[in-house]
């Protein structure tokens, strides 16, 4: 039997990037460590600073707000419900016993209720790839709740193994502009928020075990519309050179961190000269409604549509082999 490194106790996790394994007990401290050193290095917020927590029922982000509190942060929670079938019912209802059980306080948003259509049913009226039409909504979503209800900072559950997936499709294609907007912190401004990720030093493995030793569950499966998505696909190579060499996803991505700040200090916020003339957020320009407002425009009041029914054939076969076909219908 293994034995944690600081105390020769029995070791619950084995860490091959830090040459170690961790008791449960050590295995929170060095959890606590790395998110502290996150939220230090990059200056995310203040103990006094309002938190809103963007939280899916995903082990990240609820591993994140449970972290946050346990540091003493001010945190709330934010919830969308996006209508992903059967794993959106699940997600919600994770994320509210969550809430519920440990007194926080949980905003939520749903979607086809407050906009009038839901995720499938965007990416099948206007041809969007899912994840596109799903991440659209999502960034409206969390900024405009976190400006209007008064929180100093938004924080999202990206782990290292998100970041450093996102890196390497982004140094693939040599997208200089999504390069120099991947700090950990988007700075408010422009009529924008400010935007963190404090668990850039933690891996999704790391995120899970701290889920399992503090109890809290989470739903498992990914998001079904993300079947096939090309991020999942970098993860997937990431990982097979990470377990050749541990250590390599950290040192990719924390090395990029380190060398490339000046660059993304720079950069690290995003320019919107005008507002949209529907709803007031931040937009390229004052001409036309934002891109979500005309998401809303082209979908809202359609019919719902099945998860299903909006992947491609390739994306829907592995959907069929994980989900079975009634899933999300």
């Amino acid at each position: 039997m293994s034995k944690c490194r600081s105390c020769g106790e029995a070791a619950v996790i084995d860490l091959p990037r830090h040459n170690a394994n961790f008791c449960s007990e050590h295995f929170l401290q060095l959890c606590r460590r790395q998110l502290s050193k996150a939220i230090s290095d990059f200056e995310m917020f203040m103990t006094d600073d309002r938190i809103l927590v963007a939280v899916s029922g995903g082990k990240d982000s609820l591993a994140l707000w449970d972290m946050l509190i346990d540091a003493g942060f001010q945190a709330d929670g934010l919830y969308i419900g996006l209508g992903i079938g059967d794993y959106s019912t699940e997600s919600g209802a994770i994320t509210r016993r969550f809430a519920q059980e440990r007194g926080l306080k949980l905003l939520e948003v749903d979607i086809r209720n407050e906009h009038g259509f839901d995720i499938p049913t965007a990416a099948g009226v206007t041809g969007r790839s899912p994840c596109s039409a799903c991440g659209l909504s999502k960034r409206h979503i969390f900024d405009d709740v976190a400006q209007r209800e008064g929180y100093d900072v938004l924080a999202t559950g990206h782990n290292l193994d998100d970041e450093a997936a996102v890196l390497f499709g982004n140094t693939l294609r040599w997208d200089v502009e999504y390069l120099r907007r991947q700090a950990p912190v988007l700075q408010a401004g422009n009529g924008f928020g400010k935007k963190v990720k404090p668990l850039v030093r933690l891996t999704e493995r790391e995120m899970a075990a701290w889920c399992v030793v503090r109890g809290i569950d989470y739903v498992v499966e990914e998001c079904p519309m993300a079947v096939g998505n090309k991020h999942l696909l970098y993860k997937d190579a990431l990982n097979v050179l990470d377990s050749t060499s541990p250590g390599t996803k950290a040192s990719f991505y924390l090395g990029f961190l380190d060398r490339m700040r000046p660059l993304l200090e720079h950069s690290a916020s995003i320019t919107a000269p005008g507002s949209c003339p529907r709803c007031g957020a931040a937009a390229a320009t004052s001409d036309e409604a934002c891109a979500f407002c005309r998401l809303v425009e082209t979908t809202s009041g359609h019919e719902q549509i099945p998860v299903r029914m909006v992947l491609n054939k390739k994306a829907r076969k592995l959907f069929d082999a994980q989900w079975g076909s009634q899933h999300g219908d």
